[in-house]
């Protein structure tokens, strides 16, 4: 059997403990996985997993050569994308994280023009509320949107500004009055973003000038796509990237709130693994971020005509 095969598919059950997750991810049948494990025990000599019928864990030498194994076949990877970049242009799969509304919104569009410059390049998003592993995840690069990151453990280049805004339902505002300034938000059911917020203190103005207050409400949550349908559900106030609510701020459906002093913004940061010899697929959609980002669309400006059309 091929060696490295039998070292990818016993990483992936190492990982994810599970046989059926390991099969599904390789498109093999479930006793296809179990067979490779299998050969890599007999060659080496040693139980790698542990099995009962309710789950399947590492012996000692499972866990010693999960350690040395997955640096090998990130290595591997890392000889075969520099012999095909030496002879041919990029080609191959593009593993991508992304928050999911900026999924939707702005990297789709992106993807489709660099598959049309890149056509031998193929992308797979994947959703990343800005805690996944990518390395366990198996991705190539990840977009974080945040006022800043912690996590050191990966390059990452900022590459824009993303501003935010306040709104509420125009039933919220009618229900419970309208803030006119930040601390009176205190005093307002707020719906607070776990990741962004975490210790619910919502900030305004520009780093350096900040207001900040605390907040709270009837609803906390990962998702922005749920705390803005709960804002439209008339359920209280929240921050969102204006690329999220711009059209629903022309439509009515939303109000801006305390337009003349706007949450801070965030940054849009492209993540990666700290690798010497980064694929040249890679490192070709890094470099057209980067030429997105030196153009980028005017987010303030479509908050503001959205903003106008309902005056």
């Amino acid at each position: 059997m091929d060696r490295l095969r039998c070292l990818e598919i016993f990483a992936e059950v190492a990982r994810g403990g599970s046989f059926s997750a390991a099969a599904q991810r390789f498109a093999i049948s479930r006793s296809a996985v179990s067979k490779h494990v299998a050969w890599l025990e007999h060659a080496l000599g040693a139980q790698l997993l542990a099995r009962t019928t309710k789950e399947v864990g590492l012996t000692d030498a499972g866990h010693l050569l999960l350690e040395s194994g997955v640096p090998l076949l990130e290595r591997y990877e890392e000889i075969q994308a520099e012999v095909r970049d030496a002879v041919s242009t990029p080609r191959g799969v593009i593993r991508i994280g992304t928050p999911p509304s900026f999924g939707v919104h702005h990297l789709l569009p992106l993807v489709l023009q660099f598959t049309e410059r890149h056509p031998d390049i193929q992308i797979a998003i994947e959703t990343d509320d800005g805690r996944a592993s990518l390395v366990a995840e198996r991705l190539d690069l990840s977009l974080r949107i945040a006022p800043a990151l912690d996590d050191a453990s990966y390059i990452a280049q900022s590459l824009l500004r993303v501003p935010q805004v306040l709104v509420a339902s125009p039933d919220y505002l009618q229900r419970v009055g309208t803030p006119r300034t930040v601390s009176e938000l205190a005093r307002h059911d707020c719906l607070v973003h776990t990741l962004k917020s975490p210790t619910a203190f919502w900030r305004f103005g520009e780093p350096g000038h900040e207001t900040t207050v605390r907040v709270g409400g009837p609803l906390r949550a990962s998702l922005g796509e749920a705390l803005m349908h709960a804002a439209l559900a008339g359920r209280g106030l929240s921050i969102h990237p204006t690329y999220m609510v711009a059209g629903h701020l022309a439509a009515g459906r939303l109000v801006s709130v305390l337009g003349e002093t706007p949450p801070t913004g965030l940054d849009i940061y492209v993540i990666y693994p700290a690798r010497n010899n980064l694929p040249r697929r890679v490192r070709a959609f890094i470099d057209f971020l980067r030429e997105w980002a030196a153009t980028p669309p005017d987010w303030s400006a479509s908050v503001a005509a959205a903003q106008n059309d309902t005056r």
